[in-house]
């Protein structure tokens, strides 16, 4: 694709990355056929390639409108295209530079401004966001059956942490509203990783990632808060305790691998986030290192003849953003889990953040489809490997969805 930018950013480090990835598309077209807003809206403009279009001609100046505004905003960025292209084409380092440039340009109105901002306040917030999910448990009885569902119930147990002995360490991010709504995920996380001589700990004065924050388009606060992350770990980083830093949310961990990225042109913090980068792992990785030491486990007890038939849901994040594809349901069968066939696996359930909640229809609509697949070949329960995906899939579903790590850590015990 040839390319024009304009003055007020052409010559800008953005600028020149906006380029490059521009002139990497060669206007195919592969991108609409798994791109899930196309595939339901029917319209170019709500596609990759459309988007791309209307990106290179803000780019070069052309007049930023609400239009190319709406059709940023419908973009999920789940990333499938990039699965998809044959060109390589950086997709989703495009929309974020295009979705910087818009918000500072394009006004949106009060209501939209106050949602957003509200959501960047309280969902990064855990401690505001545990006490405004208490109160919704309270009231939850009284709510109507649609509201009612969108309101997790409290756990009925509270898995316990276990010590820290093993000289194996690993640091563990503990995220934002992952602690609220499903404390037990990392839980179970460190006990999996204890049974295999590896002891899991958390940093104080981490939270969260900075993805919520980043894609509501507050770039820059996005960014603190990678940067807060950072210093929390980098003690530990620096003195070579611990191996890696685990990631049970997927869509924080596509967050923290790009860490190196998107502060490369911060000089107090380029290096660090690079290396904080680099050791950044989906506790799939982790486990799949640790596929014989799981086989050995599980060769240990009497595995019973009926399995549990399990439906697995890859989450975007996990298969398009970090390209971790066909490991975790790997896991699983060595695990003894029957795994059923899902249709259409690629795309998106329509979480995608805070999607749900700033474009509910579409949200919806996806969520629908995407029960039906994971349904489809009636499975006793659901598992899934982002928070946000399992909170979405559960309130379209009556089947129980879990963090497949949870269940993991049952099948280990009973070992």
């Amino acid at each position: 694709m040839q390319t024009k930018l304009a003055d007020f950013i052409k010559n800008s480090p953005q600028g020149q990355e906006a380029d490059a990835i521009l002139r990497s598309c060669v206007h195919c077209g592969f991108c609409l056929a798994t791109c899930p807003t196309y595939q339901i809206l029917g319209d170019e403009l709500d596609s990759p390639r459309g988007r791309i279009y209307l990106m290179k001609q803000m780019l070069e100046g052309q007049p930023i409108t609400q239009k190319t505004q709406l059709h940023l905003d419908r973009c999920l960025t789940c990333r499938a295209c990039e699965t998809t292209c044959p060109s390589g084409v950086r997709y989703g380092a495009l929309v974020d530079i295009g979705r910087g440039i818009v918000e500072e340009q394009v006004k949106r109105n009060v209501q939209s401004n106050i949602l957003r901002f509200t959501l960047r306040k309280i969902l990064p917030n855990t401690a505001v966001f545990s006490a405004l999910l208490k109160a919704g448990q309270i009231v939850r009885p009284f709510l109507p059956n649609n509201l009612k569902r969108k309101i997790p119930l409290k756990p009925k147990h509270t898995k316990a942490w276990p010590a820290s002995y093993h000289p194996r360490k690993m640091l563990v991010l503990d995220g934002c509203v992952q602690p609220a709504l499903a404390p037990n995920i990392n839980a179970a996380t460190a006990s999996v990783l204890n049974k295999l001589g590896i002891s899991l700990i958390k940093a104080k004065n981490a939270g969260c990632c900075g993805a919520v924050t980043f894609h509501l388009n507050a770039q820059q606060e996005g960014l603190d808060y990678m940067r807060r992350n950072i210093d929390a770990w980098w003690p530990l980083v620096e003195q070579k305790e611990i191996e890696a830093i685990v990631v049970t949310a997927s869509g924080c961990g596509v967050t923290i691998k790009e860490y190196g990225h998107l502060l490369q042109h911060d000089q107090v913090y380029a290096e660090k986030a690079a290396r904080i980068s680099a050791i950044a792992k989906d506790i799939s990785e982790i486990l799949h290192a640790e596929l014989e030491n799981i086989e050995r486990l599980m060769n240990k007890r009497n595995v019973a003849t009926d399995k549990t038939k399990l439906s697995f849901h890859s989450p975007c994040t996990l298969q398009h953003g970090m390209k971790i594809r066909g490991v975790v349901e790997k896991i699983l069968i060595a695990a003894g889990f029957d795994l059923t066939v899902v249709p259409d696996a690629h795309l998106c359930c329509g979480s995608a953040g805070t999607y749900s909640i700033l474009q509910p229809e579409l949200s919806q609509q996806l969520l629908r489809n995407k029960v039906t697949a994971l349904e489809s070949g009636k499975p006793d329960q659901i598992a899934t490997a982002n928070i946000g995906c399992l909170m979405h899939l559960q309130s379209g579903s009556t089947l129980s969805v879990k963090h497949w790590i949870e269940l993991m850590d049952d099948q280990l015990t009973r070992s």
